[in-house]
């Protein structure tokens, strides 16, 4: 299956982030995994959440971020990936002054019902 990205709707995910399924079971096929792209506009964050089920990784192509995984807090650039365990608290911050856009991978594929929104700022 391929998919081409200017055929692909973005919408606004549960945690607040501009989400592009660019590959994803419900609609393309497959059955483990999905990867969507994310854009956090600059100055903005996602709401706090978790994921019970989902393990994801999180890999910045564009802009400057500032990652709360768990307890800890660090900075992210391009070329930066981070592994997110089932369970731990997160959101991302865009700190730079354009956008910050991330491919997010998640196994299983994301799904808006694992996941548990723990505040309430959004991008």
């Amino acid at each position: 299956m391929k998919t081409r990205y200017d055929h692909i709707a973005a919408y606004v995910t549960k945690d607040g982030s501009l989400i592009r399924e660019l590959m994803h079971p419900a609609q393309h096929g497959g059955r483990a995994q999905s990867l969507a792209e994310a854009t956090v506009p600059a100055g903005t964050r996602t709401a706090l959440h978790r994921h019970h089920v989902t393990e994801e990784l999180y890999h910045v192509t564009a802009g400057q971020g500032r990652m709360t995984l768990g307890e800890h807090s660090f900075d992210v650039t391009v070329g930066d990936t981070v592994l997110i365990p089932p369970g731990t608290k997160h959101c991302i911050e865009a700190t730079g002054s354009g956008a910050l856009v991330i491919l997010c991978c998640c196994s299983p594929a994301y799904a808006h019902d694992d996941t548990e929104l723990l505040d309430e700022a959004a991008a």
